[in-house]
C-alpha cells in the first residue's frame, strides 16, 4: 500500500510505493520495450490495460475496443490511489500521509514508434488538450491539491514502455519544488508588482540569446541557470497561470512551439532520451498575478553524481547561450 513520508532534513515528502517494483524491467536498465505484438499500449491489447477514462475514438467506437487516437488510463502500478482515504500521522518525528492521490496514463498515439516530436500540430494539441480533461475531472476530488503532468522518453530518462505516453500524478499536497516557485514569485511581485515570469519572458526576448524558437502566443528559452545541457522551457508570452485554462487557440499554438522545438532537439541530438514536465498552478488555486505556467524538457545526456547529490548542485557542461544556438540553427 502506498504512502507518503516526510524528510525531516530537508522538508521532503517521498513516495514509498512498494507496488511499483512489480513492474516489468523495474530495477533493469535495458532498453524499454519494443515488442509490438505484446506492448499493451497498441491497438488490439486493450485488454491488456486498465478501462479507459478518457479516449478519442469514432462516435460508434465501443470502449476498450480498437479505432482510438488517445486513450487515458488507469496506471496498472500506481504511484498513489484514489480509494486511500486522506490521512496523516505521526511517527516519533517522522510525518506520514495515506498514499492518496491518482496515476494515470495518456496513451497518446495508436503508433507504436510515434511520439510527440513525430506529430503534427494538431496531433500534439489533442494530447494538450487530454492533459487539461484529466487534470480538470481530477480536480474535482477536493483531497488532491497538484496534478504534475510528465512524460519520459527513452530508458535513461525513466522509461520502461516505448510506446508514446505521458502520465499524470495527482498528489494530496503541493510539491515542494512548486510551492518554492511560489514563494519566491510571491516575493518578486511584493517587490515590483510584477511577474516573475513575465519579466523573465521580457528580458529574454529582448536580450534573444538564449531564445530557441517563438511563434506568436509561446516562446522557447535555454534557462539561464540551465541544469542539465539543452533544457529549454516554453514559456506564454502573456501571463497565463493555469494550464487547464487555456483555450483551444493557446493550445493549438502550443502544440506548434512544442512540436518545432522537439524536433530540433531530436535532430540536433539524435533522439535522445528525455523528460517533459508541465509545471502550472495548484489545483482549484485561482488565478493569480505573480505566477504561470511553463513547460519543461530536459534531454538525458548527463547523469548525476555524488557532488550533485550531495550538494544539490547541477554541473551543466554546456552554457545556454551555446545551446541555444545550436538549435536556432538546427531546421526543424
Amino acid at each position: 500500500m502506498p504512502e507518503l513520508r516526510k524528510d525531516p532534513l530537508n522538508d521532503r515528502w517521498v513516495i514509498i510505493a512498494p507496488e511499483r517494483a512489480d513492474r516489468p524491467n523495474s530495477f533493469l536498465r535495458a532498453r524499454a520495450d519494443t515488442d509490438v505484438a505484446n506492448c499493451p499500449f497498441c491497438p488490439g491489447n486493450e485488454a491488456l490495460t486498465t478501462s479507459e477514462l478518457y479516449a478519442v475514438r469514432p462516435a460508434n467506437s465501443p470502449i476498450n475496443s480498437p479505432g482510438w487516437t488517445l486513450r487515458a488510463i488507469p496506471n496498472r502500478y500506481p504511484a498513489l490511489r484514489t480509494e486511500i482515504p486522506i490521512s496523516r500521522t505521526a511517527d516519533g518525528l517522522y510525518d506520514r500521509m495515506g498514499g492518496t492521490g491518482a496515476h494515470e496514463v495518456i496513451i497518446e498515439t495508436p503508433e507504436h514508434n510515434g511520439g510527440l516530436a513525430k506529430m503534427d500540430a494538431p496531433q500534439i494539441a489533442q494530447v494538450l488538450r487530454a492533459w487539461q480533461v484529466r487534470m480538470l475531472d481530477l480536480s474535482r476530488d477536493e483531497r488532491l491539491a497538484y496534478a504534475q503532468i510528465f512524460q519520459n522518453v527513452g530508458t535513461p530518462a525513466g522509461a520502461t514502455l516505448a510506446h508514446p505516453h505521458s502520465q499524470l500524478i495527482a498528489l494530496p499536497l503541493v510539491p515542494r519544488e512548486i510551492a518554492q516557485e511560489l514563494t519566491a514569485a510571491r516575493a518578486h511581485f511584493g517587490a515590483k508588482s510584477r511577474c516573475l515570469l513575465c519579466d523573465l519572458v521580457a528580458q529574454e526576448l529582448t536580450a534573444k540569446e538564449r531564445l530557441v524558437h517563438e511563434n506568436e502566443s509561446w516562446v522557447a528559452l535555454a534557462p539561464f541557470a540551465s541544469q542539465s545541457p539543452f533544457e529549454v522551457h516554453l514559456h506564454p508570452k502573456t501571463h497565463r497561470p493555469s494550464f487547464e485554462k487555456l483555450d483551444g487557440s493557446e493550445l493549438g499554438a502550443l502544440a506548434a512551439c512544442l512540436r518545432t522545438v522537439l524536433r530540433k532537439l531530436a535532430i540536433a541530438l539524435e533522439g535522445p532520451a528525455m523528460n517533459l514536465v508541465l509545471m502550472t498552478l495548484p489545483l482549484r488555486e485561482p488565478a493569480h498575478p505573480f505566477y504561470h505556467l511553463r513547460i519543461v524538457l530536459k534531454p538525458t545526456l548527463t547523469q548525476p553524481g555524488g557532488f550533485e547529490w550531495g550538494t544539490g548542485f547541477c554541473i551543466n557542461p554546456t552554457s545556454p547561450e551555446d545551446a541555444a544556438r545550436f538549435l536556432r540553427q538546427t531546421e526543424a
